[in-house]
């Protein structure tokens, strides 16, 4: 949790078009990192995970966020029907990107959730020109 505030302190005031990938396997810290970044944006509430509805919005004071599940998603041609390409106007954090592999082409930031013993530990790729200036914030 520390984590992601941290990561979105970093983030520049416009995060529209900004795209974090969170890969991992399954329980590894994907969704409750995805939470605290949201929190930390400013959302009050509960943060739903979108493994059944995919997008999850949230339309906040300091820009939307769009919370992505592609569990789910069988093939990459359905990113098309959930509109991903209309998301351009807020942060999207992606869980489960490796469904959808073109997007790291697209992506700025690609976060690795793995186990360690009973901790977890996150492994930060800068994946565009301004994801690898801000994991240098970071590191």
């Amino acid at each position: 949790m520390a984590l992601a505030g941290e990561i979105y302190a970093a983030l520049p005031e416009d995060r529209a078009g900004w795209t974090i990938l969170l890969s991992g396997e399954l329980g590894a810290g994907k969704s409750t990192f995805a939470r605290a970044l949201i929190k930390a944006a400013g959302h009050i509430g509960a943060v739903p995970s979108p493994t059944y509805t995919l997008v999850e919005p949230y339309q906040l004071a300091s820009g939307n966020i769009y919370h992505i599940d592609l569990y789910r998603i069988t093939k990459e041609e359905e990113l098309l029907y959930l509109g991903f390409d209309e998301l351009d106007d807020g942060l999207c954090l992606v869980e489960w990107p490796d469904r959808a592999p073109s997007l790291a082409a697209e992506a700025d930031l690609g976060i690795e959730f793995l186990y360690q013993g009973p901790a977890r530990n996150a492994r930060l790729t800068g994946l565009s020109e301004r994801g690898q200036t801000m994991t240098q914030k970071i590191n």
